[in-house]
């Protein structure tokens, strides 16, 4: 079964975001920051993505193992390595490490990638992608370890809204979009996610039917279900119920915002409804969602 990254750290990190209380950002990523002796991790196969962010203005030598290929090099500060989830990997470090640690859940890039920025990634992302050079992204690293030294609000936003910028940068210059000639994407691809996203979105406080999203498509509404499933793993129906539980758990972070009033936004016939819906989806009613966030 493949490990959590953090599972055979040689060393603990200086700063650790998982240790920030209330941290919506926790659902997209972890941020560790390491200062670490020369050392080496064991080879292993990891259930997460993770990005390896080079801060150290010293070149040094480094050994990345990647599926039994041993890559011997030189990294140069503002170096990133970034290895995918279910890819056996190892490293020896030769000199004094000052990194920054990411590791993505793939799920949860994945669900990002729909939702945000209307992108289907290719089922082997970041495969193609090991070693590249990217100051910009490292700054943005940067902020991330700046904010997690203070535990106060400001610090807290910066780093919430900071996860976010990561990611997008992450994903819309590395990140591998689902290929068109793949069988599944042909008959579904990017381009009708993206027109049946934005429908879903300027709808949101309204009744959405399967022939709505079909013919926004430009499908009929039995292959539309088919190939939306088999693309997205969950029918256009199910997908619509979870975008608006997502979408009302972002309204309900504003604690002084009416339930009733989010159930109406979110398109549901009324709290009563809302209320079923989001426990049916989370097992939690909306009142203990939000009441667990709060405390």
């Amino acid at each position: 079964m493949p490990r959590r990254y953090e599972e055979i750290y040689p060393s603990l990190p200086l700063l650790n975001s998982d240790q920030r209380e209330h941290s919506s950002a926790a659902a997209l990523m972890s941020v560790r920051y390491f200062q670490a002796a020369p050392d080496r991790m064991p080879e292993d196969i990891f259930a997460e993505h993770h990005v390896v962010l080079n801060l150290q203005s010293k070149t040094h030598r480094v050994q990345n193992t990647r599926d039994g290929v041993l890559h011997d090099y030189e990294i140069e500060q503002f170096d990133i390595v970034v290895t995918p989830a279910g890819m056996r990997s190892g490293w020896r470090w030769f000199g004094t490490s000052d990194v920054i640690i990411v590791t993505l859940d793939p799920a949860q890039v994945e669900r990002f990638a729909q939702l945000e920025l209307s992108m289907l990634l290719d089922p082997q992302q970041f495969r193609d992608t090991p070693r590249f050079s990217d100051p910009d992204l490292c700054n943005a690293g940067v902020i991330l370890r700046d904010a997690l030294e203070n535990d106060d609000i400001t610090s807290g936003v910066m780093f919430e809204a900071m996860s976010r910028v990561l990611l997008v940068k992450l994903l819309q210059r590395y990140g591998k979009r689902r290929a068109e000639d793949v069988s599944l994407s042909a008959r579904f691809s990017s381009d009708h996610y993206g027109r049946v996203l934005a429908f879903i979105r300027a709808r949101l406080d309204r009744t959405i039917t399967l022939d709505e999203l079909a013919r926004e498509a430009g499908m009929s509404p039995s292959h539309f279900s088919r190939v939306f499933k088999e693309t997205l793993g969950a029918t256009p129906m199910q997908y619509v119920l979870a975008y608006r539980i997502e979408q009302a758990m972002k309204m309900m972070e504003d604690a002084a915002r009416p339930l009733g009033d989010i159930a109406l936004a979110c398109g549901f016939a009324d709290q009563a409804h809302f209320s079923r819906s989001f426990k049916q989806v989370t097992a939690e009613t909306p009142r203990a969602w939000r009441a667990a966030r709060a405390a």
